[in-house]
């Protein structure tokens, strides 16, 4: 993917950011959400290139969602797949809390792993782990090998999962194996890219969450020579053995066996993001470990961006002043409060 395009992906992800910014604090995450994809999809189509979204939100029946086989773009030019997320932490945004971002991966026409927007369990693990995760062990095993390559002790080791019902369990177990828990809301990605920089301050993340998150995270784990295994889980599997649950795994199920991948079977990295021709983008909504929020005074506002380009794994900080008072880009109508 060439270096132009790549810098066109974080104008996307600043669009979508600079939305959902207006819905900061309101309580209503589905607004802030809509926001983000609207604006989020005006920018992807003024983009010369065939894109489609191969992993995402939503159904077609679904719109305003980015929905999976969502054809985008000028329909010329490179031919780019899309893994997508207009916030990653759409509660921390309704919310006004920490750590909300807006971001996507694009790659080659075949780079991604395609998907129903399904439930992922996920180990990832910075450079220095690279080879040492095994998602078919236990947790405990995971932490005393990643602390025995890292030449520390496991109280030192630090690990963030998601703080959901469903890992309460687990939460104890790491923590009654002496390591650091990092309980986060939401917002694994930003998580995920933490263990692979060198201030991060992660260890390892662990969780189930959202398969696109997923997919996103693999994207800049494989540009940052980290590590990742996921398992995609059917909805009964997580969310209980209801008969409406069932229903919806079963078609969770078929569609991934039209995609030729299987549910409950460990995906490494190549599986996930099967080569460098990619670029990740992620525009910070509210301030975090990762990116600063986006910072609005009248019409002027801020924001900072992470880009990261697989092919030259070359890692950009942007901090951009965006000027919203510009009557003339319809952009910004989708921005104003």
């Amino acid at each position: 993917m060439n270096r132009s395009l790549a810098i066109e992906f974080s104008r996307i992800t600043e669009a979508a950011a600079l939305a959902a910014f207006a819905w900061l604090g309101r309580g209503d995450k589905n607004a802030a959400d809509n926001a983000a994809v609207k604006a989020m999809r005006f920018m992807l189509n003024q983009i010369h290139m065939d894109g489609e979204i191969v992993i995402g939100e939503g159904e077609i029946d679904q719109a305003p969602m980015l929905y999976i086989g969502e054809k985008l773009g000028s329909g010329m030019g490179e031919v780019v797949s899309i893994a997508v997320d207009p916030i990653d932490g759409t509660r921390m945004t309704a919310m006004g809390q920490a750590n909300a971002i807006a971001v996507l991966a694009a790659g080659g026409k075949n780079t991604f792993l395609r998907a129903p927007d399904m439930y992922m369990e996920k180990l990832v693990v910075g450079p220095e782990l690279n080879g040492m995760i095994d998602l078919t062990l236990p947790i405990e095993q995971n932490c005393r090998r990643a602390a025995q390559r890292l030449g520390k002790s496991v109280t030192q080791l630090t690990v963030a999962v998601l703080a959901k019902p469903r890992h309460e369990e687990i939460i104890k177990r790491i923590q009654h194996l002496g390591a650091r828990v990092m309980c986060i809301p939401d917002g694994d990605v930003a998580a995920s890219l933490l263990c692979c920089l060198p201030d991060g301050g992660v260890d390892m993340l662990y969780g189930i969450g959202g398969a696109p998150e997923g997919v996103i995270s693999a994207a800049a784990v494989r540009a940052l020579h980290g590590d990742m295994q996921a398992r995609l889980l059917p909805r009964n599997q997580v969310k209980g053995d209801t008969a409406e649950n069932r229903k919806i795994a079963e078609d969770e199920i078929r569609r991934c066996h039209e995609n030729g991948v299987e549910v409950n079977t460990v995906l490494k990295l190549d599986d996930l993001a099967k080569d460098d021709n990619l670029v990740f983008s992620a525009t910070g909504i509210t301030n975090g470990d990762l990116l600063k929020g986006i910072q609005r005074k009248g019409n002027l506002a801020t924001s900072e961006t992470l880009l990261i380009r697989g092919k030259s794994r070359t890692i950009r900080r942007i901090q951009s002043t965006h000027y919203l008072d510009r009557k003339d880009a319809e952009i910004y109508q989708l921005i104003g409060e």
